[in-house]
């Protein structure tokens, strides 16, 4: 490990973070605006269920460099292009917990909303979301750690956060580099995971008591 290194390049590190740190953001952002309104649907009408599963399924298991090649054309070596391809990378985490938590929601809940006179709208946000708030923050954590780990590989389109740090080592043939990145990586994987923990811990003071 060479601490010279690692002062000296400074700078390079802080902007390769909080590149990282702004991709995971927002690709987790674009990607519950996506999802959210597409689970709204599928739980309306669960036929759109299957389809939605499927397609949101088939886009996770297209490798992120080949889907990143795809994009280049019409987007090229951009932020744009990584952030594409790592929101379609949340859509079925996304989608799935969002519907899980939502079908969660005991119908006698729903009817009792509506007896209190709750409009659709009043019972999804007052209601229906807070009671699916847990599932829908545990496929939150599972995306945002799987969309870490995914950042790296768009620095072979120069859009990679920590993964420029990875490029650097293996060119180099350097560790400190490779250590760094690495260490960041998992640090900034527990640090949003035990973010989310204490949103959750804070929106849903009714189940601290539950244990």
């Amino acid at each position: 490990m060479n601490w010279d290194w690692v002062v000296s390049n400074s700078h390079q590190i802080t902007a390769a973070l909080l590149q990282h740190v702004q991709l995971v953001g927002l690709s987790l952002l674009f990607g519950f605006l996506i999802a959210f309104p597409l689970a709204l649907l599928a739980v309306r009408w669960p036929r759109l269920y299957g389809p939605s599963l499927a397609i949101t399924g088939v886009m996770f298991t297209i490798p992120s460099l080949a889907l990143f090649i795809l994009l280049m054309p019409f987007t090229g070596l951009s932020m744009a292009t990584s952030l594409i391809g790592l929101t379609l990378y949340t859509l079925l985490i996304l989608f799935r917990n969002i519907v899980q938590g939502l079908r969660g929601v005991s119908p006698i809940v729903r009817e009792a909303a509506r007896a209190l006179g709750y409009t659709p709208a009043r019972r999804l946000f007052a209601v229906e979301l807070p009671i699916a708030l847990p599932v829908i923050v545990a496929g939150i954590r599972i995306a945002a750690v799987t969309i870490i780990g995914m950042v790296t590989v768009t620095a072979l389109i120069g859009q990679g956060g920590l993964g420029q740090l990875f490029i650097t080592g293996f060119t180099l043939s350097f560790a400190t580099p490779l250590i760094i990145g690495f260490m960041l990586s998992v640090a900034l994987a527990v640090t949003v995971d035990l973010a989310l923990v204490g949103l959750l811990y804070c929106l849903t003071p009714w189940q601290r008591g539950v244990h």
